[in-house]
């Protein structure tokens, strides 16, 4: 089995991409259909419609691959990595490792004058439609590009070469998205790779899952786009000039602020489960 995963695992990573654009698709339809969205009128759609785009496309996910893992590889759905025993710690800190990067450089760039806060606008109704967005965001994509793409790749190469390539598999995934910059582009690759390292240790996805929910989520309550899109935000601010300094219109995942504490995470995470994988062998 453990050959076969060798010379398969690429191969699997490439059998799935036609059924799942076309199976995504379906339900994205279904979706556009349900939410009451035009495909004629390019209009922002509300929290309550992207919620039920958001769902379809969770829901075609969760699909595909459970065919795949059912039938193809025939292993058990939670073998993507969604073991929950024992990661209540890695879901509390995603949370509270992405508040204080936002938080850090929310304030950094109101200090350097970057962003202007104009307004509070606190509505619960949004507040939990924008959860339940994020949360089904994180999952979706999570469970496909660490859980099925990455974890395929790791069969067939090297663990970082894997992460490489999946990595730039989540930027491209990315880069139809409004308002793309080069610097955009650099931090959705240093997003793979921030997501996709604890897996190569883990094998889990909780830890990820919850790090990509609270990005998008505080992000988007800080007042900044999301991956070049308008979310509800609790903080409204108005950008002075739009530079690589506050993101401008893709968001703070465009700033270079948040390329550096990017790297200072991988660093750190890098470096956490390195500590821990010599204490287990030395143990």
């Amino acid at each position: 089995m453990e050959r076969d995963d060798q010379k398969m695992g690429w191969i699997r990573v490439l059998l799935l991409i036609f059924p799942y654009v076309i199976i995504v698709g379906i339900f994205q339809i279904i979706g556009y259909i349900m939410a009451g969205i035009s495909f004629e009128e390019e209009l922002q759609p509300t929290t309550t419609q992207s919620f039920i785009l958001t769902i379809a496309t969770l829901l075609a996910t969760l699909t595909v691959l459970y065919v795949f893992m059912r039938f193809v590889e025939k292993r058990k759905f939670k073998e993507l990595g969604l073991k929950i025993k024992d990661r209540g710690f890695d879901l509390h800190a995603g949370v509270i490792i992405v508040l204080v990067v936002m938080a850090t450089g929310f304030f950094l760039l109101i200090v350097l004058n970057e962003i202007n806060v104009q307004n509070f606008n606190l509505d619960l109704e949004e507040v939990l439609l924008s959860i339940g967005v994020f949360t089904a965001v994180s999952i979706s994509e999570e469970l496909l590009c660490r859980g099925y793409i990455q974890r395929n790749l790791m069969y067939s190469f090297n663990n970082y070469i894997a992460l490489i390539i999946s990595s730039l598999l989540f930027a491209l995934a990315h880069s139809f998205n409004p308002n793309l910059s080069w610097i955009a582009l650099a931090g959705l690759f240093g997003a793979g790779i921030l997501l996709g390292l604890s897996y190569i240790y883990t094998k889990n996805l909780w830890f990820p899952i919850s790090l990509h929910f609270s990005w998008n989520l505080f992000q988007a309550y800080f007042g900044f786009n999301v991956s070049g899109q308008e979310f509800y935000s609790i903080v409204e601010f108005n950008i002075a000039e739009e530079n690589i300094l506050n993101g401008g219109k893709f968001g703070f995942e465009a700033s270079i602020f948040s390329l550096i504490l990017q790297i200072a995470l991988i660093l750190l995470i890098f470096r956490y489960y390195q500590k821990r994988k010599n204490l287990t062998e030395n143990s």
